[in-house]
């Protein structure tokens, strides 16, 4: 039984994507320490107007390397030692909708690349959208 009470579906398309050295599933804190680039498609370059070094920036990218399927209650990092948690208390890629979001350090902008500190994502990780993280975030 669907926990839907109607059948909702969206269509994104990726506005870009990442490149960096982590070409397999890692840690999120191993690939978070490697600067990561995100290629943004050159017809949306202008959406970039704005940003400077210096701006953190709100990354929504998909897990596209997770195969279907999630539970929601799981073990925090895979642990079976810790307590299951509900699937939305944890920043697991197995989830209903295998979106991730990650907080990052905006290091550098030159066309429609821009060079990021932080990013949780591997490399050809689709990105969905950029937006601006207020401190609130």
């Amino acid at each position: 039984m669907s926990f839907w009470r109607r059948a909702l579906e969206f269509t994104f398309h990726e506005i870009g994507h990442v490149e960096n050295t982590c070409n397999e599933l890692a840690e999120p804190s191993v690939i978070r320490a490697l600067q990561s680039r995100i290629i943004i498609h050159p017809a949306l370059t202008e959406g970039l107007s704005g940003f400077q070094p210096g701006d953190r920036l709100l990354v929504l990218f998909v897990f596209h390397l997770i195969e279907d399927g999630y539970e929601l209650m799981q073990h925090p990092r895979k642990d079976p030692a810790r307590a299951p948690q509900g699937v939305f208390t944890l920043c697991s890629p197995r989830r209903p909708n295998p979106i991730g979001a990650t907080v990052v350090d905006l290091l550098e902008i030159k066309g429609n690349v821009l060079l990021v500190a932080g990013l949780d994502a591997v490399n050809g990780t689709p990105i969905l959208d950029i937006k601006p993280a207020f401190k609130s975030l």
